[in-house]
């Protein structure tokens, strides 16, 4: 069953880049069995998203619940916000966006779990933003996880991801209408040409007079402006071009091998935004020198956004991990 939003108070946090914070808000939620021996499942979420991920509203509802595929009568999944998320309306934003980078929020969540006395997850996966912020987590406690689950991520962000962040960044700053007009940009690079195509067709909206696959872009930016705070936007996409497990350290050789948790590379074959080319690179490097490391792909059209299209493939790619949930006996 789901659980009510709880708050943490996280109390004297310096980012890396030395901003001092002394309070923030993380909230956060449970779900699934009371059991409190079940293996526990770190659930990220990614730009738009929150800790809803299960339930009724939930953005991965058909991946996590009752006999789903992380199935929440054998685990207990937590899932924090991501602070200045801007999920809940009474919750802080953050204005000095560039204050954080994603190991900052790697580094709060961490304070998040030792607030709740966990020191030990199952499991720690996530989609884009949320994958990414696994791999730090990963490598800042190397004990902590036992599967590490990235999906249409990476342990850094390419220049090409920067660049487009980069792009969502000037319309944010410049745009008359920021929030709408960088949905339309972001949609183009969640998604691929062939998947419009199949999607449309080349019809039109009469009622509009415009092109269908324009309706669809006015659409999700009208939608995301009902929904999200430029504030929250400027901050989730800052993030995501700050992703790199390496950043004042070893190189990727020397750093992975450190942590313990067996990891699953989880790519899209078009995926535009974190490549399978750039994944398939990260897995070559590693297996050699990590022997539990795995890759897998999901074959789609859709792109980027496959991870939260493509539910039964995803399911069956990680059957095996979470089938057979070995629980503690009291």
């Amino acid at each position: 069953m789901g659980k009510s939003i709880a708050h943490i108070t996280i109390t004297d946090f310096f980012t890396e880049s030395g901003a001092y914070y002394p309070s923030l808000q993380l909230s956060y939620q449970f779900f699934g069995t009371d059991n409190p021996d079940a293996p526990i499942v770190l659930v990220n979420h990614a730009l738009t998203g929150n800790s809803e991920v299960t339930g009724e509203n939930g953005w991965w509802k058909t991946l996590i619940g009752p006999e789903k595929c992380i199935d929440t009568n054998h685990f207990r999944v937590v899932s924090f916000d991501i602070p200045g998320n801007g999920f809940l309306k009474e919750s802080e934003l953050i204005k000095n966006y560039k204050d954080f980078v994603a190991r900052d929020i790697a580094k709060i969540f961490i304070r998040g779990l030792e607030h709740l006395k966990i020191n030990t997850l199952f499991a720690a996966i996530g989609g884009s933003l949320g994958g990414g912020i696994a791999w730090e987590i990963a490598i800042l406690e190397p004990n902590l996880i036992q599967n590490l689950i990235p999906i249409a991520s990476d342990w850094k962000s390419s220049d090409w991801l920067i660049a487009n962040c980069f792009l969502q960044e000037r319309i944010l700053e410049n745009s008359n209408q920021p929030i709408q007009d960088a949905r339309i940009h972001a949609m183009l690079c969640y998604r691929t040409p062939f998947s419009l195509k199949t999607k449309f067709q080349r019809t039109r909206n009469t009622e509009k007079n415009i092109f269908n696959t324009e309706s669809w872009l006015l659409h999700h930016g009208e939608k995301l402006q009902t929904r999200f705070q430029l504030a929250a936007y400027k901050l989730m996409n800052r993030l995501l071009k700050t992703i790199d497990i390496t950043r004042g350290r070893e190189p990727l050789e020397k750093v992975v091998p450190t942590i313990s948790s067996t990891i699953h590379i989880i790519s899209i074959t078009t995926d535009v935004f974190f490549t399978a080319d750039e994944n398939r690179e990260t897995y070559e490097r590693l297996k050699h020198i990590k022997s539990n490391i795995y890759y897998d792909e999901i074959d789609s059209i859709h792109g980027h956004d496959a991870f939260l299209i493509e539910y039964e493939q995803l399911s069956l790619l990680l059957k095996n991990i979470f089938s057979v949930p070995i629980i503690s006996k009291v």
